[in-house]
């Protein structure tokens, strides 16, 4: 395989650190010294951290390449408009966690823990967000059919994770004598927005999401192309990947004013998607894709933190 650009950034033991290096200059340069939005910026160092991990754990590249990582670190950067937003700081790492632990149980359904924490950190990340529980039966089609755990001592750890947090926020409303914060968490699940309400998105967002479509929309087809070459695990992982990405980014055309919930999703599940076409393509035209990529992310980057300056 000839050795392009693109593979030479992607199999490199440097290009980590000069990513992150990178990453905390846009966090500098977006204002995290003067705004001290410094539990945001911890909840990013973790959960590109556990990127890392959720690579290495999972053999997501079958060469070694850190690009799963430095692919969520350059998208996160180029969605800096929200790096102010604790909730989608939180929600974001929270999900991280979950598919990290909920992984480790494929093909496992004798051991209901894994299932009981990974939805755990569901349950904490649907306190962020309640409506990330429209997200759970998709997991549960993915426990039956993809990640082969499902069982009846796997179904019910799982929902007795996501109550876990509820019991002890309950606890502690129950000490304070008043229910209607979680009476009104609820009831956001019954309350039906507005469609297509793209009136409440920025040109920024709209940027991004319509860069994103395009990112998923590569990684996705190159993947269903060559997913032959991989070993069935990972087909079955990236399969969790490409339907949630899409299944965020549809509900996200529909529902836009949800924007902080599901864009954070599409970027996690986006990641393994376009850093396994970098990885594992050497060709003239992935190559000048591979610079499109670079090009209009690093520009878009430069917009969006352009436009925070202006807006602070």
């Amino acid at each position: 395989m000839i050795k392009r650009t693109q593979n030479k950034i992607a199999e490199s033991r440097t290009t980590l650190p000069v990513v992150v290096s990178y990453a905390i200059l846009i966090w500098m340069a977006a204002g995290l010294l003067t705004h001290n939005w410094w539990i945001q910026f911890a909840c990013f160092l973790v959960s590109s951290y556990l990127m890392v991990e959720l690579n290495n754990q999972n053999a997501l590249i079958r060469i070694y390449s850190r690009m799963v990582s430095c692919s969520f670190l350059v998208l996160s950067c180029a969605g800096n408009f929200l790096f102010p937003s604790l909730e989608t700081a939180l929600g974001q790492l929270c999900f991280i966690c979950f598919l990290l632990l909920l992984f480790r149980t494929y093909q496992d359904k004798a051991s209901p823990g894994g299932t009981f924490y990974a939805f755990v950190m569901m349950g904490l990340a649907s306190l962020v967000h309640v409506r990330v529980f429209f997200f759970v039966p998709l997991f549960w089609l993915f426990m039956a059919f993809k990640i082969q755990s499902l069982s009846w001592r796997s179904f019910f750890a799982s929902l007795f994770g996501l109550l876990l947090p509820y019991w002890f926020a309950m606890a502690y409303m129950a000490y304070m004598a008043d229910f209607s914060p979680i009476l009104e968490h609820f009831q956001q699940l019954g309350y039906v927005e507005f469609p297509f309400a793209y009136d409440s998105l920025s040109l920024q967002q709209v940027l991004f999401y319509l860069l994103l479509v395009v990112i998923v929309a590569i990684g996705s087809i190159h993947y269903l192309r060559t997913r032959f070459k991989d070993k069935i695990r990972t087909r079955m992982l990236f399969d969790c990947f490409i339907i949630t990405a899409v299944t965020a980014l549809v509900l996200l055309a529909i529902q836009p004013q949800h924007f902080t919930l599901l864009l954070p999703i599409s970027i996690v599940c986006a990641s393994p998607l376009i850093a396994h076409f970098l990885a594992l393509t050497s060709t003239r035209w992935t190559n000048i894709v591979f610079h499109v990529i670079i090009t209009s992310l690093l520009a878009l980057t430069a917009f969006n933190l352009w436009m925070l300056s202006s807006n602070s």
